[in-house]
């Protein structure tokens, strides 16, 4: 049994390990936006958004590839060939000389980063089902949440003593630590009986199956208004701290504190999970995350930015409930698709990414003096959301 819950242990750490390859990969960027755009030749502050919202465009995009073909030549291989694009777009990064280069950079890192994005989520479901899923989930994403707890701070020491080209090659080492582990530890999870046959026909079936349940749907659009409402912080945040409260020096503090308290909330889900489930909690906090907005545009509307203190305690309160939310709508999307994890996870990754992004671009556009139109945001998509798991709620009602 000891031996059974190291390995477990282990498979966690390496899971979260994967996935943070992503994370560092953003967030370890954020304190050198405006000197890469300086660099790159960027005159509207705004426009250094893209360095953010473009990476997850390549994810959205490189799941679809991906995911399929872990499906038909096992998770591994494919994890191994994303890991060689990300090694290359990051080149082009440190090389860049101009936005449109560094964007391009971006998008091919995100198409590299999918690989390991999203195949972490099919190996876990491959391993568990149902609560216990969402368990292992949250435990994974807790230690994953580490990343964006310390990923600025390092990227701020990195950019001070050896610039910001030096951010890119700290990720490149991380992910050849992460990829050995992978290489040394970690068996295949894709049962050969389960393989598919590769051929064009994978995709087309596989969402044919995916669109047969209608949970797996619904949970994957309210996976995208989530996740664009959170992009929109992660790609404003550096201008709301830095410009509109001249916070630039203890902005990798304030990150790290906002991401510890998704982490604390995550963590308490993996024991909350199994005694009252997925849908419930998600049920509860989505109502939580609406209600936090809400007051929040009420009390500020048209009004100046309220001091740091008051704006990190809404942050604080509607990132809690956003722990509660991440990994609980994912494996909530998952689990009538055990069959077809790897195409499965490509499609819900597609879609709430391609549908975040536009998201993301369109509210972060009027983040310029005041940061109540990310609020407003939460509340736009959160209310969205919050109608859509009626469609669904009877599914559950007896769980």
């Amino acid at each position: 049994m000891q031996k059974q819950n190291k390995k477990q242990l282990e498979f966690i750490a390496l899971m979260a390990s994967l996935m943070s390859l992503v994370a560092l990969s953003i967030d370890a960027l954020l304190p050198a936006l405006s000197e890469i755009g300086k660099a790159v030749g960027v005159t509207e502050s705004n426009d250094n958004q893209l360095l953010i919202t473009m990476i997850f465009l390549g994810l959205g995009f490189g799941q679809l590839i991906s995911g399929p073909i872990s499906d038909s030549f096992g998770r591994k291989p494919v994890i191994y060939f994303g890991f060689i694009v990300f090694v290359i777009a990051s080149i082009i990064c440190v090389y860049a000389d101009s936005l449109e280069m560094m964007i391009f950079g971006r998008i091919l890192q995100g198409i590299g980063l999918s690989a390991p994005r999203t195949i972490s989520i099919a190996m876990v479901r491959d391993s568990f089902s149902g609560d216990y899923m969402a368990r292992i989930m949250s435990f994974v994403v807790v230690i994953f949440i580490l990343v964006p707890i310390v990923a600025p701070a390092i990227g701020k020491i990195f950019l001070d003593n050896f610039g910001w080209q030096s951010i890119f090659y700290s990720q490149l080492l991380f992910g050849v630590l992460v990829m050995l582990w992978l290489w040394k530890r970690q068996p295949e999870t894709l049962k050969p009986a389960h393989k598919k046959p590769f051929k064009l026909s994978l995709f087309v079936d596989g969402t044919k199956e995916f669109l047969k349940h209608k949970s797996a749907i619904i949970f994957t659009i309210i996976s995208g208004f989530i996740t664009g409402s959170f992009m929109v912080y992660l790609s404003a945040s550096q201008k709301i701290f830095e410009e509109q409260y001249a916070l630039k020096e203890e902005f990798p503090f304030i990150f790290a504190g906002l991401a510890f308290g998704v982490g604390l909330a995550t963590f308490f889900n993996g024991t909350f999970v199994v005694k009252y489930g997925m849908f419930k909690l998600v049920s509860v906090f989505m109502i939580c995350f609406v209600a936090i907005s809400l007051t929040y545009v009420l009390l500020f509307f048209g009004e100046e930015n309220p001091s740091a203190t008051i704006l990190l305690t809404f942050f604080a309160l509607q990132f809690f409930s956003l722990g509660f939310l991440f990994g609980n709508i994912r494996s909530l999307a998952m689990q009538p698709i055990g069959h077809i994890a790897g195409v499965g996870s490509a499609i819900n990754g597609f879609v709430s990414t391609i549908m975040a992004v536009p998201i993301a671009t369109l509210i972060g556009k009027y983040v310029t003096t005041t940061s109540l139109p990310l609020f407003v945001g939460f509340f736009v998509c959160g209310t969205i959301s919050l109608i859509l798991l009626q469609l669904v709620k009877k599914q559950y009602a007896k769980s």
